[in-house]
């Protein structure tokens, strides 16, 4: 047995006036509860030391940047790596990075016991639009405010397994598991900020919202044998309410453990990365089953292309 015990440090919502040391004040009572808990890792949302920047439109630059970390850990998040190493716990969790050279990414980091980040990686899928759309309910402008990820998928060797990162609309896409099932993934940590009400679609609340979140989820891990730990930002936030539904699912598709709020709290369940082997040696067993001749539009087309008549 490896096995590795995982909080899901799920956050209440944070809104636009909350400074990021209460924020990470929050988060350091989590972690505090997880080593009560007897937790290994720690996994926290996506953005998850401010609130939901991407809804406001800005033509200010320096207004943008005000989000956005310099450095990681900074003066704001030294305090958290602080306490995570002095309790001897992993963690994850996202934020918005401006690198030296002034490039804007959606990213996750992936710290060990040590307090080391010994993983990167960079939303590959940005949702929403660039420009403000006066149709919209609310704004969705990642497309406005970062660049896709260039890392790709990295998977990584930590904490005695395969760990990898996806951020929120990347848990939607089957290529995002499947690019990480091919490096032996044993681990996908995801963190989400999800509006309750599709902007374009009125009639989509939230619990068709929670249903297509555990539907991608259930489907990744289990099509990939992997375990994948989903943890949100929820609840309102200005006036904006985002899902719940922080999530542990099995190798087998089975979710585990679930959020019961959109408030703070933290879910943990004891996983065994050994229960990923059974479905990579079997059904999934990718070296024996894949049909790689005849997967090339997968990587060789983007858009749709009907067949002719």
């Amino acid at each position: 047995m490896r096995t590795i015990v995982v909080g899901g440090a799920q956050l209440g919502p944070i809104q636009k006036a909350d400074s990021r040391s209460a924020v990470v004040d929050r988060m350091i009572a989590l972690v505090e509860e997880a080593s009560g808990r007897d937790c290994d890792l720690v996994v926290y949302p996506e953005l998850a030391l401010t609130t939901f920047f991407p809804r406001w439109y800005m033509q200010d630059q320096d207004e943008v940047d005000q989000w956005f970390e310099t450095a990681m850990p900074g003066p704001d998040t030294i305090p958290l790596f602080d306490k995570a190493r002095d309790l001897g716990i992993a963690m994850s969790f996202g934020y918005a990075e401006l690198t030296s050279d002034g490039r804007h990414y959606n990213t996750s980091v992936l710290a060990d016991k040590h307090g080391q980040i010994v993983a990167r990686y960079r939303k590959v899928h940005l949702p929403g639009h660039d420009e403000y759309d006066p149709e919209r309910s609310h704004q969705h402008l990642e497309k406005r405010y970062f660049l896709p990820g260039d890392l790709g998928f990295p998977v990584t060797r930590a904490l005695g397994g395969l760990f990898g990162m996806c951020i929120c609309n990347d848990r939607r896409w089957p290529e995002t598991y499947r690019v990480m099932g091919l490096q032996g993934v044993e681990m996908i940590l995801l963190g989400y900020n999800t509006p309750s009400v599709n902007s374009q679609k009125p009639a989509e609340g939230s619990q068709d919202r929670l249903f297509h979140h555990r539907l991608v989820l259930q489907a990744g891990a289990y099509q990939n044998s992997t375990w994948v730990v989903a943890v949100a930002k929820a609840g309102d936030e200005d006036g904006h309410p985002l899902i719940g539904g922080s999530m542990i699912v099995n190798p087998d598709g089975k979710v585990v453990a679930e959020a019961v709020s959109e408030a703070d709290e933290l879910v943990v369940h004891a996983c065994d990365l050994d229960d990923c082997t059974f479905g990579k040696q079997t059904i999934f067993d990718f070296a024996r089953h894949r049909r790689t001749e005849h997967y090339g539009l997968i990587t060789g087309q983007t858009g749709v292309v009907e067949p002719r008549d």
